[in-house]
């Protein structure tokens, strides 16, 4: 797996999503704007991947910071935490992450300031480490969901890319396949960005695991003839009562899914259930630029000029529609999480 997201040489190194799948280029980022632009402009995307990123932004800034008091060089730390936190508003790991690294700025005020600012780099190393075992401790819970020989429907992207490493619902993906089990997968083209056909289908053929690109509008056809046996999706943010916000068009698989009696699976770790909101009408959805709908990657346009545009980046998928949340903890109904996570 290509590194998604990673700290070297004092910056951070980061996969350019945008580019995929015709080149696989890294962005260095020098400072915490740069990496809060990254986020904005999808360069790295996926909720676990923005967290992550998120928590090395600010131990970036911090090492920037050339306040000696330490009030005055928390305050800055945690401008630059908000600053970052600005940048998306659905994903709810970024805003996780960040409130970590600030907890861990507080625990640390007796301590010189240098020795913070190291313990920072430490901190959101080992988000990034426990991000990757939690997806493998998923991935193995999840296979578990899948039979030999099956069909298995992803939307958008919740792999290794949208993660620190191994991914959400394609690591559970790539769990059943470790294990031997021969699966194919349908992936969603995702409109407007197509980060199902830009990089789910990208990242699984690098694994020789079988896919099929579909558009999105096809997976009702498949279904009525019997060519898919599950979906499985990831997450940005899951409501205390079991509602997933996640990439618009998931609520229409997971409504496919339910008339056609086929299970809907969501993969998510601890840091995507969202306790303080009570259910999805509480997930703030993102609003995009029109330029993703009218342009193809925004280069090759594909409407008229002027045609009016509503483009939410996100929808939510009500916990009845929910067959099983999938997370590192074990595979649970929705209405089993907050007490699981409480």
């Amino acid at each position: 797996m290509v590194p998604t997201v990673e700290w070297k040489n004092d910056e951070i190194r980061l996969l350019d999503q945008s580019r995929l799948p015709g080149a696989v280029e890294f962005l260095v980022c020098r400072d915490y704007r740069a990496v809060a632009d990254a986020i904005r402009q999808l360069k790295v995307r996926g909720a676990p991947a923005i967290g992550v990123t998120a928590a090395l932004g600010v131990a970036l800034g911090a090492q920037s910071v050339a306040a000696t008091d330490y009030q005055v060089f928390a305050r800055s730390v945690c401008a630059i935490g908000d600053e970052l936190a600005a940048t998306r508003p659905t994903a709810v790991n970024l805003f996780w992450a960040i409130e970590r690294m600030k907890r861990k700025l507080e625990s640390l005020k007796e301590q010189p300031i240098p020795s913070i600012k190291q313990a920072l780099i430490i901190e959101a190393q080992q988000i990034l480490e426990e991000d990757v075992a939690l997806c493998r401790t998923m991935g193995r819970n999840g296979a578990e969901l899948i039979e030999h020989g099956q069909t298995v429907l992803t939307h958008c992207n919740a792999g290794s890319l949208a993660t620190a490493g191994y991914g959400t619902a394609l690591g559970v993906i790539r769990a059943a396949w470790e294990q031997g089990k021969k699966i194919h997968v349908i992936a969603d083209e995702t409109r407007p960005v197509l980060q199902g056909a830009r990089l789910t289908a990208w990242e699984l053929m690098q694994d020789r695991i079988p896919v099929t690109l579909i558009t999105d509008n096809m997976a009702g056809t498949l279904m009525r003839q019997g060519k898919i046996h599950l979906c499985i999706v990831g997450a940005d943010r899951i409501a205390a009562n079991g509602d997933v916000a996640n990439k618009i068009g998931t609520y229409s698989v997971a409504v496919l899914a339910n008339a056609h009696n086929i299970p809907f699976y969501v993969a998510a770790p601890y840091s995507t259930i969202d306790l303080k909101t009570a259910s999805g009408a509480d997930i703030p959805i993102e609003q995009r630029n029109p330029v993703e709908v009218t342009t193809i990657h925004g280069s090759h346009p594909v409407a008229p000029d002027g045609v009016a545009v509503y483009n939410p980046a996100f929808d939510v998928t009500p916990a009845e529609l929910i067959t099983r949340i999938i997370t590192e903890r074990g595979v649970f109904k929705p209405g089993e999480l907050a007490k699981q996570f409480q």
